[in-house]
């Protein structure tokens, strides 16, 4: 079985998949409303030090979230992706 982290877990560089949402419904309507949701493939560009901010990209898009909100989003690492 593949091992699931927190969005946050994820290092500069490393690619996940989103499995799902541990927020209530306004954070998951949020994230789903920016694109982000289960199955997304997501790609951290850089991580801000201490608490400060995560950037991702996604289908050819860049976002900047804050660490609250990605530290509810639970990925899959996807290894070796062509």
């Amino acid at each position: 079985m593949e091992k699931e982290l927190l969005l946050t877990d994820l290092e500069p560089n490393q690619k996940g998949e989103i499995v799902s949402v541990l927020g209530g419904a306004m954070a998951t309507k949020r994230l789903a409303d920016l694109g982000l949701s289960s199955g997304t493939k997501i790609k951290i560009i850089k991580k801000a030090p201490f608490s400060g901010p995560i950037k991702i990209e996604f289908y050819e898009s860049r976002l900047v979230l804050g660490r609250g909100l990605a530290s509810k989003i639970l990925v899959k690492i996807i290894q070796n992706e062509e």
